[in-house]
């Protein structure tokens, strides 16, 4: 009997203590997720004084049948799909890399973190200098002392270079992430397996599929789930870097803010989190987080 009055008395102790925080998320989470889903209804006219008038659901239908809409959901995914593939990689292999004891491996791998932790405007800006068509460093290399161009390519203004530049430059700003991760949970390994494995006559590539695999994958998981959700939602690299990406991010922000159309504005938000979260359902049943599929 005074087990289970403890129990109670320290879950209404335990909600006591959480209840800022649930006052919190509904107020920056809730309410606004709620507003957006009403918005998404309505018509709404610039002047705030204005009333606003419900259309049910064309907003959304003008979307489904705009073919904009889904060349942008089709750049979104090809976009996402590559940065995720392209930093995990990177940043499990440069994980696998610095595991091991060598001299200056705290400098090193406070290098490596330079990038995420760098404001992203700076870094956008120092891409678009290298890249530019008059003065770059990438045009002096590749025109003035390799001849591989006759003249220097604009590459944020073309649609196809643009996209693999964004995207070249999304893997290189977040594998970070992704290397802090592996590497945290790569320490947490038993050198005795790998021992074992060397015993048995196993290479690299055994070693790993057998050894590192398994105990990553919770981490794995994890990280493609997160990285997925940010880069499909990402804005202000790809808007800042160029005008030719016109990813849903770009699209949803022309809507708003260039076309002042709020309600269509909500209704693509509103598409983009239930895209996502089919997504994210069908990824964590897929993946076993204790490290089988």
């Amino acid at each position: 009997m005074k087990t289970k009055v403890y129990k109670r008395s320290d879950f209404k102790l335990a909600m006591i203590l959480l209840a800022p925080s649930f006052v919190l998320l509904a107020a920056l989470v809730l309410y606004p997720m709620l507003s957006n889903i009403q918005i998404s209804f309505l018509e709404m006219p610039l002047n705030p004084n204005l009333q606003s008038t419900f259309i049910g659901l064309t907003n959304y239908l003008d979307i489904l049948k705009d073919p904009e809409f889904y060349s942008s959901l089709g750049l979104t995914v090809g976009y996402t799909v590559l940065v995720v593939a392209g930093s995990t990689v990177l940043g499990l292999a440069v994980a696998i890399f610095f595991n091991r004891d060598f001299k200056f491996r705290k400098t090193a791998r406070s290098l490596i973190i330079l990038s995420y932790v760098t404001p992203s405007i700076s870094l956008i800006f120092a891409w678009k200098y290298m890249f530019n068509n008059g003065y770059g460093i990438v045009n002096y290399f590749t025109v003035d002392l390799l001849h591989m161009f006759d003249s220097a390519p604009l590459w944020f203004d073309n649609p196809v270079s643009s996209f693999f530049l964004v995207v070249l430059f999304a893997i290189w700003r977040y594998f970070p992430y992704a290397f802090i991760s592996f590497l945290a949970i790569l320490q947490t390994i038993d050198n005795s397996l790998y021992e074992a494995a060397d015993m048995d006559g196993a290479n690299f590539w055994q070693k790993f599929k057998i050894v590192t695999l398994p105990a990553i994958m919770p981490v794995l998981a994890t990280v493609v789930t997160l990285r997925a959700i940010w880069m499909f939602y990402m804005f202000t690299d790809v808007y800042l870097l160029t005008n030719k990406v016109n990813i849903l991010g770009v699209y949803l922000y022309k809507t708003a803010f260039a076309f002042n159309d709020l309600g269509k504005a909500a209704a693509i938000s509103v598409i983009l989190f239930v895209i996502i979260f089919v997504v994210i359902i069908f990824t964590r049943k897929r993946v076993d987080l204790n490290g089988g599929k």
